[in-house]
């Protein structure tokens, strides 16, 4: 099975734990090398972030139950690498 190298995730979770408390919570899981968490939107109570993890061999679960205990809730998984590297897109003639 390959192991889980990138995610981007699409979150919604309150205000409070901030989005640099959340980041280091995720970056202290084991296989993790990466966090970026970006705030996409804000609204009266909540926030919504997108958040991008890289690392060896990425416990999904393990970072779902980070942000669950944050208060936060996985929207929609928006991108997943796996395998022996990550391979990033590239764009074709379709994309313009």
């Amino acid at each position: 099975m390959g192991d889980i190298r990138r995610l981007v995730l699409d979150v919604l979770k309150p205000h409070s734990p901030s989005i640099v408390e959340v980041s280091k919570k995720l970056s202290a899981l084991g296989g993790v090398s990466g966090v970026n968490c970006t705030l996409e939107e804000v609204d009266q109570e909540t926030e919504t972030i997108k958040i991008t993890i890289e690392g060896d061999d990425l416990d999904f679960e393990k970072i779902k139950m980070v942000l669950e205990e944050s208060g936060a809730d996985i929207h929609s998984v928006d991108s997943v690498a796996t395998g022996k590297k990550i391979v990033d897109e590239v764009e074709t003639p379709q994309d313009r």
